[in-house]
């Protein structure tokens, strides 16, 4: 889509660093150069005003991914587009079928309701909960990868869903102050929601995260 739309050598196309490399080789392969702005610490998209920070004479597209379930400010990242003549382009998820994603926001409202010492994702803007992604604090008691591994050990299934953001990452190191993405790099965490979980495994989520205490900290 890129190439179809001219961006090539020179130009300079802003995509998150919180996610896969993909999108950033994707405009490297395009010969244009790959710029990181900083995410919504919401719904873990792009932030509009970040990529506004980021856009220069040389910018031609914004890569934008929805993240999680949770669709990214598009109405604000197409108007800022407009007005500086960028191509807005779009990377959703998988859609699951309505009956599913119905089921894991029955999950989710259980999570959400039980779960403590953990923060609890935003539902907010139809989320349809492909990842159930909480922040774990990390001031002491626990950590998360701690709580990661204590959790694993009392048979949940539990996954870091950004372990590295790509501004990190030696091909693609850059000198850029990205806060929002460092931080929900070093603190998410996606507990299981499926729609085939059962009441007793949902249950045991519950009881395996709640048993390990933590402390919230203010406002991320």
């Amino acid at each position: 889509m890129l190439r179809a739309a001219g961006v090539g050598v020179g130009d300079e196309v802003v995509v998150p660093a919180f996610g896969n490399v993909e999108v950033a080789e994707a405009v490297t392969l395009a010969g244009a150069l790959p710029v990181f702005a900083d995410i919504d610490p919401v719904t873990y998209c792009l932030d509009p005003d970040a990529v506004q920070a980021a856009v220069t004479a040389r910018t031609a597209a914004v890569v934008v991914v929805h993240r999680f379930g949770r669709r990214a400010d598009i109405g604000r990242l197409h108007a800022l587009g407009q007005r500086h003549g960028l191509l807005v382009l779009e990377q959703g998820e998988s859609e699951a079928p309505y009956d599913e994603i119905a089921q894991r926001r029955q999950r989710a409202a259980y999570l959400d309701a039980k779960l403590k010492g953990v923060r609890t994702p935003d539902g907010g803007d139809g989320h349809t909960y492909q990842q159930y992604v909480v922040r774990v604090p990390g001031n002491g008691r626990p950590d998360r990868d701690a709580f990661a591994r204590a959790v694993r050990a009392k048979g949940v299934e539990c996954r870091v869903p950004v372990k590295t953001p790509v501004h990190r990452l030696p091909e693609f190191r850059r000198c850029v102050s990205l806060p929002q993405t460092e931080l929900a790099a070093d603190v998410t965490l996606a507990l299981p929601v499926d729609a085939a979980l059962t009441k007793r495994e949902m249950h045991r989520v519950v009881s395996a995260c709640n048993a390990l205490g933590g402390l919230l900290q203010p406002a991320f």
